[in-house]
């Protein structure tokens, strides 16, 4: 299974381990499945986790070691096209790693951007929870 994981989720479970997107992750590092990033996913990732709000229950180390985690342990999508589906122009980039990437699911929690487009090509946009049921299908 190649799955995207939105960066919201990827800083949701930096905060708590215990929630279902660092229950996510968890699944990730056991390799249940396959992770896609991009370059630019990884420049978000430190940008997001710079902000105030974020840096003031987040140690910069965490966030650091989960970018190298990435880079070293996920598969990395290069020569991305360009892509105008999203309402929102940041998340496009997410939508061509879909493509590019073949992915199977692509994981968000942005109801009103990515969740309402439920598709883009062969990818399932999906909830964290949603994907959590899916591997409890699959893993039994």
């Amino acid at each position: 299974m190649r799955i995207i994981i939105d960066t919201n989720v990827l800083v949701s479970a930096l905060l708590s381990e215990s929630a279902p997107p660092g229950q996510l992750l968890a699944h990730w590092r056991q390799a249940r499945f396959r992770l896609l990033s991009c370059a630019d996913q990884l420049e978000e990732l430190r940008r997001v986790t710079r902000y105030p709000k974020i840096c003031a229950r987040l140690s910069p180390a965490l966030a650091g070691r989960l970018v190298n985690e990435l880079s070293g342990l996920a598969e990395m999508i290069e020569n991305l096209p360009s892509v105008d589906v999203s309402r929102d122009p940041w998340d496009n980039y997410l939508l061509a790693m879909a493509q590019v990437g073949e992915a199977d699911y692509l994981v968000t929690g942005d109801k009103a951007d990515l969740l309402s487009l439920q598709r883009h090509g062969r990818a399932h946009i999906v909830t964290v929870r949603d994907l959590l049921g899916l591997l409890g299908q699959v893993l039994g």
